[in-house]
């Protein structure tokens, strides 16, 4: 049906008189409503944290609904115990919605932008900050090689919008300094405030137009944050401190040109140690730090001098990561990697930076080259990171940590093995601080050692087991175990109240260990075994558990290498704590033979100490003698006994305790009156009775105290051998300059005589030419 001429001249009209006011408003209506929806969504991100807060700044207590939902269990959430709570929401927001608003109600949401909220609640990025952080000095670059035209444009009718300066943005923290400033002027007498102009106009006297840094500037510096808190004078320091980072660089841009030049040792000094020590004191004066009773850490990120500062953190920040990178001495390191605690609260809400500040910080935990003291104080950086972030930050960290430690202990030597159970000891603690990611995080890495196992057995090539067995995958079984034994003591469950939910990871670290123990069971490998030994041990003392260890040890012994009689040699003896295999040359000599020996005799003697007192101990006890008196009566045999009577006479002693033990135990077990079936008086037999009074506990802690005293003998041997292999090669070394400097000398009188020689046949030709012209 065609429109009629009426509509048709209605239509027209309204589009002359009308269309184009309609069309406006509803631009300006939809921008207003895109502005409300940016709101709601950025309300909707911080309500969650913003629960935690009242009008005071301080969390608010919980309650009685909040305890309903935190102290349900999972199976009662499931069965619909949380309809209720959402049939209560459902009637407090009808009720809100059918209640007019009172003035104090709008008040409170007027106040509620500048209440503090809490630093990076969620794992997201800063890629919104960063967006609306401008143009820099790369887009104009960048908009030069794509449309060169309006660059110059621009270049012509607007230069200054070409130009970028990287401490422009630096001056709005001069603009909230004045300001202070200002506010303080005012409430100051007037002779007071033309004294401190004139000290102002002194200091900018003195500083000139000269780019030259020198004690005086500094020391003014020093002044105004001491007494003034000054963030202006902040400022200024991190701009110098940026230049000393940056000091004696030659891949600096000449478009970048710093503000400052530093040509004194001294004043170099003077701006490190004011920065790393007073700036985190006059940023946590301008903006505190709030922490809960959990733990938790607050900033208020809302206000403006959080967003004026934040830039200065960054600059602040980065200096400090960059300066990282060029220290040596230990001294230096300690004081900035100090300083980076304090201002760790202010940079949670930074991702990337704190990814890349965790790793600096992880690099100088876990090198090789740095001191024990370097060591603690990186460590104790990254755990007040853990403690305080949040669950991205913390899993973040805790990646970091465990690649370091894989990496720094790559080589393992005398040298090195000290700072490598340092890593181990120190990082096994970061993993009981949030138990939820510590048991995802730790999870996936033994999920990963056990896909590399599988990969080298499946794939059985020439060279497949170097994936498995090297010091990178032992130490990584080694450290679990230490994390293991550090958080499922019972100690620790009884203080938590709970078990550790780390303890779920006992079986498949287990298995995994004891898979890799057995993929090549040759003697080349038993020093690896023996590791590998003792990490299943830490983990069944500290967690209770019983994970046989018997059959590993007991298949060394009925090994071709420890029947056969071994041949005499002069290799020294095979050091088991810095090896994980041994050379074919060790192979079939008595050196090798009595130190698998003597560890096999240990290793079997600790384990069957854990379940010394045990109420099953003489059946425990049974199969392990059967084997050990075997292997004598084979070893005594004229033709095939290995005829090794040192470690016959170890394994004698062994089985003589284990019998003793046994026959106690089974003297202390007549008296019971209870049956197998009560568990807990099976638990408890013998659980106060000191272990050390058993007879296989005053065996095992006499061979403790005597190997002790002889790696104290054998280590005061390697560091003397190692000075005098030191002292020889500095001999050497002189000995060579000595002979390098003759031979310069040799080399000089050499040139010298050449020397004379040429002037010599120089001369006897200008005299014959002489005695040519006289003869003419």
């Amino acid at each position: 049906m065609a429109p009629s001429k009426k509509n048709m001249k209605a239509t027209k009209k309204f589009e002359k008189t009308h269309l184009k006011g309609v069309l406006e408003r509803r631009k300006v209506t939809a921008k207003i409503k895109q502005k409300h929806q940016m709101k709601d969504k950025a309300k909707q991100r911080k309500s969650k944290d913003a629960e935690f807060f009242g009008k005071d700044g301080k969390p608010r207590p919980k309650g009685p609904k909040d305890r309903q939902v935190n102290d349900m269990s999972v199976d009662d959430f499931f069965k619909g115990g949380f309809e209720d709570i959402i049939d209560d929401e459902k009637a407090n927001k009808k009720r809100k919605r059918d209640e007019p608003k009172a003035d104090g109600e709008e008040d409170e949401s007027d106040s509620d932008a500048v209440e503090p909220q809490p630093v990076a609640s969620d794992s997201e990025d800063d890629g919104e900050n960063e967006d609306d952080a401008g143009m820099n000095q790369a887009a104009m670059d960048a908009l030069a090689e794509k449309d060169p035209e309006f660059y110059k444009f621009l270049k012509e009718n607007d230069p200054d919008a070409l130009d970028f300066d990287d401490n422009a943005d630096l001056a709005e923290v001069d603009e909230l300094s004045a300001g202070e400033d200002s506010e303080a002027e005012e409430e100051q007498p007037k002779k007071k405030q033309k004294k401190a102009k004139k000290v102002e106009e002194e200091e900018e006297e003195a500083e000139g137009d000269s780019k030259e840094l020198t004690t005086t500037i500094v020391a003014g510096w020093r002044k105004n944050m001491k007494e003034k808190q000054s963030l202006r004078a902040t400022r200024q320091v991190v701009l110098a401190f940026r230049c000393a980072a940056h000091l004696n660089e030659d891949d600096i841009d000449e478009d970048s040109q710093q503000k400052w030049t530093i040509n004194s040792p001294e004043v170099f000094n003077d701006i490190l140690v004011l920065a790393l020590r007073e700036i985190p004191v006059v940023i946590n004066h301008h903006l505190p730090v709030k922490e809960s009773a959990s733990g938790r850490v607050y900033v208020q990120t809302d206000s403006k001098k959080f967003n004026t500062l934040s830039l200065l953190l960054k600059t602040y920040t980065s200096a400090i990561m960059h300066l990282l990178g060029t220290l040596s001495d230990d001294r230096t390191l300690k004081l900035t990697l100090s300083a980076i605690t304090p201002i760790l609260p202010y940079l949670l809400s930074f991702k990337k930076l704190i990814k890349a500040l965790a790793k600096a910080v992880v690099n100088f935990w876990a090198q090789p080259a740095s001191s024990e003291t370097t060591r603690i104080t990186a460590f104790l950086v990254v755990r007040r990171l853990v403690t305080i972030g949040d669950k991205g930050i913390r899993e973040t960290v805790l990646k970091s940590v465990y690649q370091g430690l894989v990496q720094g202990c790559r080589i393992t030597n005398h040298q090195t093995v000290q700072g490598i159970n340092l890593m181990k000891n120190s990082a096994a603690e970061l993993w009981g601080i949030d138990p939820a990611v510590g048991y995802t995080t730790a999870f996936s890495f033994i999920r990963q050692l056990a896909i590399h196992l599988r990969n080298s057995i499946v794939h059985n090539k020439n060279d497949s087991f170097r994936m498995v067995y090297n010091w990178q995958f032992t130490h990584s079984l080694d450290f679990w175990s230490c994390v293991l034994a550090y958080h499922c003591t019972p100690e620790k469950e009884a203080e938590a109240g709970k078990e550790s939910q780390l303890k779920l990871l006992v079986y498949p670290l287990v298995q995994v260990t004891l898979g890799a123990m057995r993929l090549i069971p040759t003697a080349l490998y038993f020093p690896l075994r023996f590791h590998l030994v003792r990490a299943l041990l830490r983990t069944s003392r500290a967690t209770d558990t019983y994970i046989p260890l018997a059959s590993p040890l007991l298949e060394v012994l009925a090994s071709a290498e420890m029947k056969k009689p071994p041949k005499n040699t002069t290799l020294k003896a095979f050091d088991f704590a810095v090896s994980y295999k041994a050379s074919k040359s060790y192979l079939r000599t008595r050196v090798y033979q009595d130190g698998v020996g003597e560890q096999v005799v240990e290793l079997l003697g600790e384990f069957m100490h854990l379940w010394s007192k045990s109420i099953a101990f003489p059946e425990l006890a049974l199969p392990v003698v059967i084997q050990l008196k075997r292997w004598l009566k084979q070893s005594r045999s004229r033709s095939q006994g290995n005829k090794n009577a040192k470690l016959a006479a170890q394994l004698v002693l062994l089985v003589q305790k284990l019998e003793a033990n046994a026959k106690f135990v089974e003297e202390k077990r007549a008296k019971v009156d209870f049956a197998p079936k009560d568990r807990a008086q099976v638990d408890n037999f013998l659980r106060d009775f000191d272990a050390a009074k058993t007879p296989l506990g005053a065996y095992i802690i006499g061979q403790r105290k005597s190997r002790a005293e002889k790696a104290k003998l054998l280590e005061e041997a390697r560091k003397d051998d190692d000075k005098k292999r030191r002292d020889e090669e500095k001999a050497a070394l002189e000995d060579d300059d000595m002979m390098d400097s003759d031979e310069d000398m040799e080399d000089d009188d050499e040139d010298d005589e050449d020397e004379d020689e040429d002037m010599g046949d120089e001369f006897d030709v200008e005299d014959d030419e002489e005695d040519e012209e006289d003869d003419e």
